[in-house]
C-alpha cells in the first residue's frame, strides 16, 4: 500500500534536483512550466500513477509545494479508487 504522505517536499525536491543535475539546495521554489512537466513525468514513473490535470490545474502549479499538494492527491485517488476496487469484488 502506498504512503498517503507520499511524495513529500524532499522527494519532489530530490526528483527536480535530477532535471538538470542540480544541488537540492540551489533549487528555487518556483517552478517553470518546463520543470513542472519533467516532474510529473518523473511522477507518473515513480508512482505509475497519472495525476489528473487540466490545463487550467496545471497552470496554477507555481511552486514545489503547489507540486507536492498535486502528487498527494493524485496519491489519495488512486488509494482511494484500489479500496473501491477491493470492496466491489465479490
Amino acid at each position: 500500500m502506498t504512503d498517503l504522505a507520499r511524495p513529500d517536499r524532499a522527494e519532489v525536491l530530490e526528483m527536480l534536483a535530477a532535471f538538470g543535475q542540480r544541488a537540492v539546495e540551489d533549487l528555487p521554489d518556483e517552478l517553470g512550466s518546463l520543470e513542472l512537466t519533467w516532474l510529473i513525468a518523473e511522477f507518473e514513473q515513480r508512482y505509475g500513477i497519472e495525476p489528473d490535470l487540466d490545463d487550467e490545474a496545471f497552470e496554477a502549479v507555481r511552486t514545489v509545494d503547489d507540486a507536492v499538494a498535486v502528487f498527494r492527491a493524485a496519491v489519495r485517488a488512486a488509494q482511494d479508487d484500489a479500496t473501491t476496487a477491493g470492496a466491489a469484488r465479490p
